[in-house]
């Protein structure tokens, strides 16, 4: 192993354990994240409950779960579950879309105003 080498390995190992300084780049990302964040989490559990709701309209439909549940005929059931769990997934995306700028029109002051501090210099 080179000296360049042994001091980056150094330097890497060194950085590890110093204090990091917070500036305003890293506010700047931590505002941005606050934005996005209860959107996205919103957006993967509500898809995720659709999806649960068609696939289990879809069960109904193509297996036998229905007469196990003692219903008679599964199909008109399962078809109105799995058609309220696409209409859930349609509308996934737009409330995502709602929730994101509802976020942005909060935070777009700050985020602006910061940006600017750190364009500025």
């Amino acid at each position: 192993m080179n000296n360049g080498e042994k001091e980056f390995l150094v330097q890497k190992i060194r950085t590890q354990y110093t204090e990091k300084e917070h500036t305003q780049l890293d506010a700047l990302k931590e505002l941005d994240t606050r934005v996005k964040k209860p959107a996205n989490i919103f957006a993967y559990v509500f898809g995720s409950i659709s999806a649960i709701v068609m696939g289990s309209g879809m069960s109904l439909v193509m297996t036998d779960i229905g007469t196990m549940l003692g219903v008679e005929n599964a199909m008109i059931p399962g078809i109105a579950v799995g058609i309220i769990g696409l209409l859930m997934a349609i509308v996934n995306y737009p409330l995502y879309k709602n929730i994101l700028a509802s976020r942005k029109k909060k935070y777009a002051k700050e985020i602006i105003e910061l940006s600017d501090n750190i364009m500025k210099g």
